[in-house]
């Protein structure tokens, strides 16, 4: 069962399942639904990239809120504040749990919902539970990522080295995951003939490049650039606009704030509160101009290419 609380439009209501009282909650006033697939960061102030990078947590309570979980999370909270019934997807629910207090407080809506990229009969189970409590999603981000092959050393960094584990898990999150994801929402929208389904990318699906020490196995990252593409060819007629964003440069958050390059050039940190922007000026186009990529570069920084 998702996590839930709501502010207006949602009502609480108590079910007995096999002899055990659950609450639900309902999207009463069919506020449009928007769907953030990976709402947290691995490098929010217990992430896993901040427990690797750092070796413990690291202390978030001075900094805004919009800054605290990253990508996911400032989407996630500019989705809710825009009047949308906000699903936060996570592995572990515990995990958003003070993204989703402090999008209540906000006075937004939302339900957490667990959900495995892994696991296809995970991905059918999150979204049955998404249009029964939510309903039908008008925008989907996909915003999962991982760290498999940060950790490899320097002597490790050939395609010879990496373990097919790591590649498996590249390969979910970043070409099956969206492949499945994008099964579950499309034939609504293409019913409805609207909606947005908005892909979080890096620097790393522009072309393939060699994978350096301290990065993660971002190869698969072109298959979700070009399931964009391809994408937009097959369903914009339909209405559904689809886009890729590249996200050129590191995001501020709790635990890339603590590290030394942060420290050393701030103004090549990139605002994850301007990013959700970005995402829902996309969302918000006029259909007689859609744009379906945009790239994301700091000012003192050299786009990608």
């Amino acid at each position: 069962m998702p996590s839930a609380h709501g502010g207006a439009g949602i009502e609480a209501i108590l079910f007995k399942d096999n002899g055990k009282f659950i609450m639900a909650l309902i999207n009463t006033e069919r506020l449009p639904v928007a769907v953030i697939i990976g709402a947290t960061s691995k490098w929010q102030s217990d992430g896993r990239n901040t427990l690797l990078a750092h070796g413990h947590a690291v202390e978030d309570s001075t900094l805004p809120t919009s800054v605290r979980w990253g990508v996911g999370g400032a989407i996630a909270q500019k989705f809710a504040k825009e009047g949308y019934f906000t699903v936060l997807t996570t592995r572990r629910s515990s995990n958003a749990k003070a993204l989703e207090t402090a999008i209540v407080n906000e006075g937004g809506s939302c339900i957490i919902i667990e959900l495995d990229l892994a696991s296809e009969k995970s991905i059918s189970a999150a979204f049955k539970q998404i249009f029964e409590k939510a309903g039908e999603p008008s925008a989907l981000i996909y915003n999962a990522g991982y760290l498999e092959g940060r950790d490899l050393p320097p002597e490790k960094e050939l395609l010879e080295f990496i373990d097919v584990e790591i590649f498996d898990t590249a390969q979910h999150i970043a070409s099956r995951g969206p492949f499945l994801v994008c099964k579950e929402v499309l034939p609504s929208m293409r019913r409805r003939g609207s909606g947005s389904i908005l892909f979080s990318n890096n620097a790393k699906s522009l072309r393939g490049t060699k994978r350096k020490t301290g990065e993660s196995l971002y190869y698969p990252r072109v298959m979700m650039r070009t399931l964009s593409q391809v994408l937009t060819e097959e369903y914009s007629e339909f209405g559904v606009h689809v886009a890729n964003i590249v996200i050129d440069g590191l995001i501020d958050s709790p635990g890339t704030r603590a590290l030394a390059k942060a420290k050393d050039n701030p103004d090549a940190i990139i605002n994850p509160e301007k990013i959700a922007e970005a995402f829902f000026y996309l969302h918000s186009q006029d259909r007689s101009c859609w744009t379906h990529e945009l790239q994301l570069t700091p000012f003192p920084t050299k786009p990608s290419f």
